[in-house]
């Protein structure tokens, strides 16, 4: 059984925030510098390696930066803290190292409309002094919504302001934290992802699963897809440019977040119960960016969220000292007997039930996750 021990780690703790008329006007000004030199940037650095083949340093683009401060037509810049500025272009250079890597695709320009408006702020330009947090040029702490207490005596060593599309403010508090494991315990489970069920687990759990092992679909999308849609109707209507269109964006937008807010939630639940009372969690290798491929089960797919559900249940067992395997997406748990192993020459999905030669009766589901547990403990 693995033991492991207190670790530290980098994490972020999110609340939302409510900034004063003058607050908001500087930081959306600054929002907007950000933007205009992560764009700039990216401009000469395209240009110099398409046009004399040679890369463009950070140092170089923090000069520019300071060149493009004392000219007339950029002087602006020099109205906002320089430390996000800063900052995206560091970003920036992490984005270059990654192409040049093979890990990821060549930086894109940042869209006034539908990039993530956003100011990271680093020690030099925030200070945190009695649980009050204020920004460089902010006049003033922020009004922050403290929702849960940061861990006791962290120091923040980042801060990230951000505005969703639904004009909530938010301030994100990167400091380091010691996550202490959890006792070791004796349960493993193996987790079917599905779309009428959200999962199902090998054995149940109380009060996350029923009797059978599943844990319900809240369908959070399709509970809120009337509301959505008259707000989308209503935003159609609009005249593009309005001030009305704009209000009607944001109806769009909080509808949105309502269904993404209570999703998260959801997951969040039912992850962190499912890593508190296993030891061995094994799961599946699905390829969501296929699977959402197929137009009929995309919609119900996205919503159910598999990827998120992968995603909390890798951190949380990292840092609770648990164990998670993963099955090859290949393995076809679904149509072997987990009585028998014998193998079905097919099993279409609209078959729930079924019964293998050896007379063991099946719920497809889950079965599959048995299946799934039994596979993940022989790769072990």
């Amino acid at each position: 059984m693995m033991c492991a021990m207190a670790q530290s780690v980098k994490r972020a703790f999110k609340y939302r925030f409510y900034p004063t008329p003058e607050q908001a006007e500087q930081l959306a000004r600054t929002f907007g510098c950000a933007r205009l030199v992560y764009n700039k940037a990216l401009e000469e650095r395209s240009r110099a390696y398409t046009r004399e083949g040679r890369r463009v340093s950070y140092e170089e683009s923090s000069a520019a930066l300071t060149a493009w401060k004392r000219t007339e037509e950029l002087g602006f810049l020099g109205e906002v803290s320089s430390v996000p500025l800063q900052q995206v272009l560091r970003h920036l250079q992490a984005a270059f190292t990654n192409f040049f890597a093979k890990r990821a695709k060549y930086p894109a320009f940042k869209s006034r409309k539908k990039s993530r408006a956003s100011a990271e702020y680093t020690r030099s330009a925030f200070t945190w002094r009695d649980g009050r947090l204020s920004l460089a040029k902010l006049g003033g702490p922020l009004d922050i919504v403290w929702s849960r207490p940061l861990p006791e005596g962290v120091e923040p060593s980042t801060v990230t302001v951000s505005k969703d599309a639904a004009g909530r403010w938010f301030v994100s508090i990167l400091c380091a934290d010691t996550i202490r494991p959890l006792d070791p315990a004796d349960g493993v489970v193996g987790i079917d992802a599905g779309i009428s069920s959200l999962l199902t687990l090998s054995r149940p759990i109380a009060g996350v699963t029923d009797a059978a092992g599943k844990v319900a679909n809240p369908c959070h999308e399709r509970a809120d897809r009337r509301r959505l849609a008259r707000a989308q109707r209503a935003l159609a209507r609009k005249e593009k440019g309005s001030g009305n269109r704009v209000k009607a964006r944001v109806r769009v937008a909080r509808v949105h977040a309502r269904i993404a807010d209570r999703r998260r939630d959801h997951l969040h639940k039912v992850t962190t119960s499912i890593v508190r009372e296993n030891q061995v969690v094994v799961i599946e290798d699905l390829t969501v960016r296929n699977l959402v491929r197929n137009h009929r089960l995309a919609r119900a797919i996205s919503d159910a969220s598999w990827r998120e559900v992968r995603i909390m249940l890798e951190y949380k067992a990292a840092w609770y000292g648990r164990e998670l395997v993963v099955v090859d997406r290949w393995f076809p748990s679904s149509k072997l007997c987990s009585a028998c192993g014998a193998l079905q020459p097919s099993l279409p999905l609209d078959v729930r039930e079924w019964v293998c030669a050896c007379g063991a009766a099946h719920d497809r589901d889950v079965n599959a996750a048995r299946n799934i547990l039994a596979a993940g403990l022989a790769e072990r």
